[in-house]
C-alpha cells in the first residue's frame, strides 16, 4: 500500500485548479465571499489571522483576503501552490506543506478547511492537526463529506480513475456527466441551467468539480454526530451547523460544514 500521507499518492488536484485560475472570474470570486460568510461573520474576518489549509485553486484564501484577513496558505500539492500564489499575488504566504506537517505555523484567528482533509488519507489526525492551529476563542471552520451507503464504492472508484490514463478518465466523466445531467431533466430540472448556475455554489465550476469528485483519492467521510463528538473532546462548540438531508449516494456525497469556536 503507498503511503498516503505523500503528495505522489494523491489525486493529481493541482493540474485541475490552474485550469480553473485561468477561467475564473469577478463573479465566482463575488460567490466565494458570500461562501464564506455563511460561515463566517464579517466582523470576525477584518483582521483576523486566517490559515487555508488546502488552498486549492486560491480562490478562498483571496476571498478571506479581500474581507479583511491576513492569509497564510498550505497546500500539499505543487501546483494547487503555484495556483494559489498566482493569485493572491507576490509576497503572499503560500507554503506547500501537508496538515499532517504543519508544526512550526503558529495559532491563527480561523482556521478554514473545506473539502480538504478528507483528502489526506489520515482524516481524524488532520482533523486534530487543525484544530490544534485555532488560538483560544478562534474558530475552525470544517467542510467534510458525509458518510453515505456508497462511500465504500466511491472510494475504490476514486482509487481507479487516480490510476487510470487520461483517455479513460475522459470516459468516466462523460459517462458520469451524463447520468447527473439526466437525473436533472428526469427531476424536472434543466440541466443546462444547472451547468451554467453552478458557480452559486460557492465560486466553483461545474466540469473541475466533476473531476474533483471522481477523482478524489484518498477519500473519507464523516458523520457529523460522531465529527461533533471528536471536536467537543477538543474543547470546541458549534457556532454553524450545516448537516445534510440523509442521502444513498448514489451520485456522490456532498459536503457538511461547521463552524466551531474553541473555547478560552
Amino acid at each position: 500500500m503507498p503511503d498516503l500521507t505523500k503528495a505522489d499518492a494523491h489525486f493529481d488536484f493541482g493540474a485541475n485548479w490552474q485550469r480553473f485560475v485561468d477561467q475564473m472570474d469577478v463573479e465566482a470570486l463575488d460567490e466565494a465571499e458570500r461562501g464564506l460568510l455563511k460561515l463566517i461573520p464579517a466582523n470576525r474576518l477584518e483582521g483576523a489571522t486566517f490559515l487555508d489549509i488546502g488552498s486549492g485553486s486560491g480562490l478562498h484564501a483571496l476571498a478571506a483576503k479581500r474581507l479583511g484577513a491576513r492569509v497564510t496558505a498550505i497546500d500539499i500539492d505543487k501546483n494547487s501552490v503555484e495556483a494559489t500564489r498566482k493569485l493572491l499575488g507576490t509576497g503572499a504566504d503560500v507554503r506547500q506543506l501537508s496538515i499532517l506537517e504543519s508544526h512550526g505555523l503558529g495559532r491563527f484567528d480561523i482556521v478554514y478547511s473545506w473539502g480538504v482533509l478528507h483528502h489526506t488519507g489520515a482524516m481524524w489526525r488532520a482533523i486534530d492537526s487543525a484544530a490544534a492551529l485555532v488560538k483560544p476563542g478562534g474558530l475552525l471552520v470544517l467542510a467534510l463529506y458525509q458518510r453515505t451507503p456508497f462511500c465504500g464504492f466511491w472510494k475504490v472508484e476514486k482509487r481507479l480513475y487516480t490510476a487510470a490514463p487520461r483517455p479513460a478518465r475522459a470516459v468516466i466523466r462523460a459517462l458520469y456527466t451524463a447520468a447527473l445531467l439526466s437525473r436533472q431533466a428526469l427531476a424536472g430540472k434543466d440541466p443546462f441551467s444547472y451547468v451554467q448556475n453552478y458557480k452559486a455554489a460557492r465560486g466553483m465550476d461545474f466540469f473541475t468539480d466533476v473531476h474533483d469528485w471522481l477523482g478524489g483519492y484518498p477519500y473519507e467521510s464523516v458523520d457529523p454526530a460522531d465529527l461533533m463528538e471528536h471536536v467537543g473532546k477538543l474543547g470546541f462548540t458549534p457556532v454553524v451547523e450545516h448537516a445534510l438531508p440523509k442521502s444513498i449516494g448514489v451520485f456522490g456525497a456532498g459536503c457538511c460544514e461547521f463552524t466551531l469556536r474553541r473555547e478560552p
